[in-house]
C-alpha cells in the first residue's frame, strides 16, 4: 500500500489530505475569514493563519483517514505557485515531517494538481484529455497526455477569469469574495439584457483586462453607453441606483460573457487537437453557470465531460494528494533542499 499525506498552503486555505493507493481517505480544509474585512487576501495574515492551522488540520486529516504517521510512505506539498509566505509554511512543515519519519518528499505544482483533481472520482477521464483550468490567478487550457505529462496550450495574457469575477464584484459593491455572489445573483437575472465585448485574442490564449475596463465604464455610465468617457454621464448616486435596480441582470450578463470567452476557446482547442474527453478544474469551476454551460456544450458537440465535485474545485489537499500518488509511482521525489516558488512555470 502507498499512503501519502499531502499539504496545500498556496493561498488562504490550509488543507491536508491522506491518499492510499490513489483513493482519497480524508480532505480537511481550514479557511481564513480574516481577509473578508480587507476585500482580498492579505499575504502576511495568510501566512500567520497557516502557522496556526497546519498542526490541527494535519492531525484531523490523519484521524479522519484512520492512519498513523508511521504508516505514511511519503509527504507531499504544494511547491508553486502561490503566496511565498503561505507556501513556506507548508513546505517547511512537510520537510520536517518527512525528515522525522524518514520518508520521501514529493513537490507538487498547484495548477497541475487542479487538472488531476479530475482523477479523484471513480468515473474519471482516460488519457489524453483536455482541461480548462479556471481560478483566481490562472486561466489555462491544458492537454494532459498522462498523469505526469501535461502541456499548456493556451493561457491568459493578462488577468484570470476568477480575477475578472472578483474585481467586477468589487465594482458592484459586493463583499469579498465576490465571485460566488455574482453567480448567485446571475441565477436570478436575464443574461441577454446587457452586452459586453468578447476579446479577439489569437490562438488559444485568453484576455480579460479589456472586459473589466468595459464593465467599469458601463457601470460608471449607469448603462447609458459602453463608450469610454473621461467625464461620466451619471453621478455616483445614479450609478449606485442603476446597480441596485439591475443587479441580477448585470451579474447574469457579465457571467454569460466570461463563460462564452472560456468555452469558445475550449471549443477551438477540441477542434484543433481532436481530443473529445474534456475536463473542467480550478476554483471558478464551482460556478454553477459555467458548469451548466460546459456540460451543455459537451452534449452539443459529443464530448465526454468531467467536473470534480465542489470539494475538489477550490484549493484543497486532495488534489495535491492524487497528483503526489502518481508522482510516487513515477519515482519523482525531491530533496530537503527544495524551495517554494511564487511563480514557477510548469
Amino acid at each position: 500500500m502507498i499512503t501519502i499525506l499531502a499539504i496545500e498552503s498556496s493561498c488562504d486555505e490550509t488543507s491536508a489530505s491522506v491518499c492510499r493507493d490513489g483513493r482519497i481517505l480524508s480532505n480537511v480544509i481550514a479557511t481564513q475569514a480574516v481577509h473578508e474585512q480587507y476585500g482580498g487576501v492579505v499575504p502576511e495574515l495568510a501566512s500567520r493563519a497557516h502557522m496556526e492551522n497546519i498542526v490541527p488540520v494535519v492531525d484531523k486529516a490523519l484521524k479522519q483517514a484512520g492512519v498513523t504517521m508511521q504508516e505514511l510512505n511519503a509527504v507531499a506539498f504544494t511547491q508553486a505557485p502561490g503566496l511565498i509566505g503561505s507556501l513556506l509554511v507548508g513546505v517547511q512543515f512537510a520537510k520536517s515531517m518527512a525528515l522525522a519519519l524518514d520518508v520521501p518528499l514529493i513537490a507538487v505544482h498547484h495548477m497541475q494538481a487542479h487538472v488531476l483533481a479530475n482523477l479523484i472520482p471513480e468515473e474519471n477521464p482516460s488519457f489524453p484529455f483536455l482541461c480548462l483550468t479556471v481560478s483566481g490567478g490562472h486561466t489555462q487550457i491544458v492537454l494532459c497526455e498522462s498523469a505526469t505529462q501535461m502541456t499548456v496550450l493556451g493561457e491568459t495574457i493578462d488577468d484570470a477569469a476568477g480575477e475578472a469575477f472578483d474585481k467586477t464584484a468589487k465594482l458592484l459593491g459586493l463583499p469579498y469574495p465576490g465571485g460566488p455572489l455574482i453567480d448567485k445573483y446571475a441565477q436570478l437575472g436575464n443574461p441577454d439584457r446587457f452586452h459586453f465585448p468578447e476579446p479577439q485574442i489569437p490562438e488559444l490564449n485568453f484576455s480579460f483586462s479589456g472586459l473589466k475596463t468595459s464593465i467599469l465604464y458601463f457601470l460608471r455610465n449607469a448603462g447609458t453607453s459602453l463608450v469610454y468617457k473621461e467625464e461620466f454621464l451619471k453621478t455616483e448616486e445614479e450609478q449606485k441606483q442603476f446597480i441596485a435596480e439591475n443587479l441580477n441582470d448585470i451579474c447574469a450578463s457579465i457571467q454569460q460573457r466570461i463563460i462564452s470567452i472560456l468555452l469558445n476557446k475550449l471549443k477551438k482547442a477540441v477542434k484543433e487537437t481532436g481530443v473529445k474527453q474534456v475536463c473542467l478544474a480550478g476554483g471558478v469551476s464551482a460556478n454553477s453557470g459555467l458548469r451548466k454551460a460546459f456540460v451543455a456544450m459537451g452534449e452539443k458537440h459529443h464530448w465526454k465531460t468531467f467536473i470534480p465535485s465542489f470539494e475538489y474545485c477550490t484549493d484543497n489537499a486532495g488534489m495535491i494528494a492524487i497528483t503526489a500518488y502518481h508522482k510516487y509511482l513515477a519515482g519523482e521525489f525531491v530533496s530537503l533542499a527544495v524551495q517554494p516558488s511564487a511563480r514557477a512555470e510548469w
